[in-house]
């Protein structure tokens, strides 16, 4: 097994592998959202193993129930504090409330939570809200870093440098929100942080149904192009910038 690996599952949703010990993040392993269909292959069942799960803010297409019910009952999972009780079903001695600023040692990795600019709330149906959240991992000597939706922070300076940085360049609608990164924000993060290699996620798999037409400049420029967009601002930032497709896995 290598020391370092990722597969990326589409949308913010990933597993990466640091130091033996696998990690998912905001798994979304379902074909549709609500009014959003996911425009890729879904993912495999194999998606749903992990030895811990993280939960970087309340959102549907974060924090997805239906997703979270697939991984097996023994495995923790790290949810910004205050949302736990969206997990009471799936069993409160494996469901782990975090806020910026903790370390937490589980499954054989270190992970530092951090703070992130979004809106921290589960929605208008719900009185769940939790800090929106980042997370470093650290294992056997290699690291990662996921921000989780965010905008630039100044305190991305202060992450240290790690070895993949998995970073979120887009959404899932023809607007891209206050509380994101655009593919240049993206490049530029990475640059704060100091990466070996970046890839870029949360873009190219969830859109609205029907919106492919009837607003097409958007749909180029907020779901066909991030990736290359990011790749161009990438060149002036000492990182290597990997660009894959959903489903595929690199090993580094």
């Amino acid at each position: 097994m290598t020391d370092l690996a990722l597969t990326w599952w589409g949308h913010a949703a990933a597993t990466v592998t640091v130091g033996g010990t696998r990690v998912a993040l905001d798994p979304l392993l379902g074909d549709h959202l609500f009014h959003l269909h996911r425009y890729t292959a879904p993912p495999p069942a194999e998606a749903a193993d992990a030895d811990v799960v993280l939960v970087s803010h309340l959102h549907h297409d974060h924090l997805h129930l239906p997703s979270l019910q697939l991984f097996g009952a023994d495995v923790p999972i790290l949810v910004p504090r205050g949302g736990e009780s969206l997990l009471r079903g799936l069993g409160a001695d494996r469901v782990v409330p975090v806020a910026p600023g903790e370390v937490h040692d589980v499954a054989g990795a270190r992970i530092t939570v951090l703070a992130a600019t979004h809106d921290g709330s589960r929605g208008p149906q719900s009185r769940a809200e939790g800090p929106p959240l980042g997370f470093r991992i650290d294992a056997a000597g290699r690291s990662c870093w996921f921000p989780g939706d965010t905008e630039l922070r100044e305190d991305m300076y202060a992450v240290g440098a790690v070895d993949l940085a998995l970073v979120p360049i887009g959404g899932w609608g023809p607007t891209l929100d206050d509380g994101h990164m655009d593919p240049v924000d993206g490049a530029e993060a990475v640059r704060r942080v100091g990466a070996e290699v970046a890839v870029p996620v949360h873009w190219g798999t969830f859109w609205p149904r029907g919106l492919r037409r009837l607003a097409k400049a958007n749909h180029d420029r907020l779901f066909v192009t991030p990736g290359e967009r990011f790749l161009a601002a990438m060149e002036d930032v000492p990182a290597q910038a990997l660009l894959i497709a959903p489903g595929e896995s690199v090993e580094l």
